[in-house]
């Protein structure tokens, strides 16, 4: 009896450097919210606010920034993929 492998055209997902960067920009944000031992005290303050809050409020624009650079990666990584006009 022989064996009939089935082939498909779905292609295997591609890990580059460009990809890498891109989920390290999503998950660093997870990582330091998730870490409270690291944020979770009261010094050095900022403008009478205690460390616990400023830090937090920080990452919302570190977070921000992160997922637009993410977000412009991976549109040039399918631009590029794809073989599309660059803009």
């Amino acid at each position: 009896m022989s064996e009939v492998t089935e082939v498909t055209d779905e292609k295997q997902p591609v890990i580059t450097p460009v990809r890498v960067i891109v989920a390290l920009c999503l998950v660093a944000p997870f990582v330091a919210m998730l870490w409270v031992g690291s944020y979770a005290k009261t010094e050095p303050t900022f403008v009478g606010m205690p460390f616990f809050y400023w830090y937090q409020m920080l990452w919302v624009l570190i977070s921000t920034a992160l997922t637009m650079i993410a977000y412009k990666l991976w549109q040039r990584d399918q631009r590029a993929r794809k073989g599309g006009a660059s803009k």
